[in-house]
């Protein structure tokens, strides 16, 4: 009996966990998922879909989002700093900051999205090492400080000093590549709502990430579903954090400007 006293203890504590993470951030669900034609891939999901996404509760993507708050509060390197050394309480500090990325950094002469950042603020501010693209830990994180930002409209910058890497993106999208020479725009443009086997063709907006996808039962970056679309259309994929995919990164939040934050987001 005490062992099962013990099991019940615990879920109840990651029961009430989950569900003062669920209720500290901007709530989504009343947000607008179009804005002047641009639409969110909620709207491209099954009503089961929509409702899983739309509980906290049974999100997926939630187990994230609480692993990312225990990093963010966890010390590490040298000097036993946490993000939360510098930024505080990231329910404040953090707000809104996921809808501005990626942003251009003049001290790497280039963009960098929110999981380079977070990388770098760990070597520089904190000496710790730095986790790898699309590990747990890194998706975690992200993922919790994506949610502080749910409701908030993707506003990203292409002005100055972004703008070449805009038009690098752009081109990206617009160009055909791999053995079946298609361009992003082909799917995500021109056959918006049409069938592709069992999946509905969404625009491909960016602003539900990082997701959980239920077809492979993982939390995904937004780089991950760019080198599976170059895979599905039989094109080498770049590696994650690459400078095409981050000029890509650019371009597609901009092409869902005003749309809201969904992170954890919810898809097939």
């Amino acid at each position: 009996m005490p062992a099962v006293n013990t099991k019940l203890a615990a879920l109840l504590t990651a029961i009430a966990t989950l569900s003062a993470v669920a209720g500290s951030a901007a709530d989504v669900t009343n947000a607008p998922y179009e804005i002047d034609g641009r639409k969110s891939g909620y709207l491209f999901m099954t009503p089961a879909t929509r409702s899983l996404q739309d509980d906290e509760f049974q999100n997926p993507g939630m187990f994230a989002v609480e692993r990312g708050r225990e990093l963010w509060n966890q010390k590490d390197g040298p000097d036993g700093k946490s993000c939360a050394s510098c930024h505080g309480d990231a329910e404040t500090s953090m707000t809104g900051v996921a809808a501005r990325y990626p942003v251009f950094d003049s001290a790497r002469g280039g963009l960098v999205n929110l999981e380079l950042r977070i990388n770098t603020e760990r070597a520089d501010r904190m000496k710790a090492s730095t986790y790898k693209y699309e590990s747990d830990e890194l998706l975690a994180l992200t993922s919790y400080i994506s949610y502080q930002s749910r409701g908030k409209p993707l506003n990203v910058d292409i002005e100055g000093p972004a703008k070449p890497f805009f038009e690098e993106g752009r081109k990206f999208y617009d160009a055909r590549r791999g053995q079946l020479d298609l361009a992003c725009g082909q799917c995500h443009d021109a056959l918006v709502g049409s069938k592709l086997r069992g999946d509905v063709i969404s625009q491909g907006q960016l602003n539900g990430f990082p997701i959980h996808r239920l077809s492979w039962r993982a939390m995904v970056s937004r780089h991950r579903i760019f080198a599976w679309c170059n895979t599905s259309v039989r094109a080498e994929p770049y590696a994650a954090g690459s400078p095409e995919y981050l000029s890509l990164e650019l371009y597609v939040a901009w092409r869902g400007r005003g749309l809201p934050i969904e992170a954890p987001a919810v898809r097939r």
